[in-house]
């Protein structure tokens, strides 16, 4: 294949990553080296460098690419009206993705960092951390808002890539249900009951509306979210 020079650097970027992409799925991440990718996507090494720094700042622009997939899966889903029920949903939807997609969202979240995690994997934290906070604004959550996003994130991609690494024939996908359910019930309450909700539920649920009132100086709003807070400890 020839290399094409007057191509634009977006171009050539969009068919490096496309190229590193099919590489990954055809053979692990192994198979992603500098010199097969450039090969497949026609541009010289060098390109790749100047683009991307290096060989992990390619991987991390796929490892993204790979997100925004998900993610745009994941837009198309309407919501329910219930956040707890949207969260299951999500759930299954990343464990499908994972499946059908295995060398990819092994290299989306199981790529270690000491000190911190690829940069796929904390986007992927932060939307996840929107949908914990919709279920502590309904009154349903019992852990805190950064506690319960740990553990779903923890939890569910651990399941996921077990179950990536396990032979397809002797997949039990049940594990990922009872996993998922085991941390539901342990970070959410049942559905709202007329009976007011005990005081570190509703403290939860008012500290995370606090950013919809503007009455509060600075300096209130950060003594209400450390006694909230203090509240829903306590619990």
């Amino acid at each position: 294949m020839g290399i094409d020079r007057s191509a634009a650097p977006e171009s050539n970027a969009e068919r490096i990553v496309a190229a590193a992409l099919r590489l990954l799925a055809e053979g692990g991440r192994e198979a992603v080296s500098t010199r097969a990718v450039s090969s497949a996507a026609g541009v010289q090494a060098p390109t790749i460098y100047r683009l991307f720094g290096d060989k992990q700042g390619l991987l991390d622009a796929v490892a993204a690419h790979g997100f925004a997939t998900h993610l745009g899966t994941k837009a198309r889903l309407e919501p329910s009206g219930d956040p707890v029920e949207d969260l299951r949903a999500g759930w299954t939807l990343n464990l499908e993705f994972g499946l059908a997609n295995p060398a990819l969202y092994t290299l989306m979240y199981a790529e270690p960092r000491p000190g911190g995690m690829p940069p796929a994997a904390v986007a992927a934290l932060e939307i996840l951390g929107d949908h914990i906070h919709r279920i502590a604004e309904a009154g349903r959550l019992r852990v805190d808002e950064a506690r319960a996003a740990q553990l779903v994130h923890a939890v569910g991609g651990g399941v996921t890539l077990a179950l990536i690494a396990t032979p397809e024939d002797r997949r039990d996908l049940s594990v990922s249900r009872l996993a998922r359910e085991a941390v539901i019930d342990a970070i959410t309450t049942g559905a709202p009951a007329p009976a007011p909700p005990g005081p570190a539920v509703a403290a939860l649920a008012l500290r995370a509306l606090l950013p919809q009132t503007g009455v509060l100086t600075p300096g209130e709003h950060g003594l209400l979210t450390e006694l909230l807070d203090r509240i829903a400890r306590a619990g």
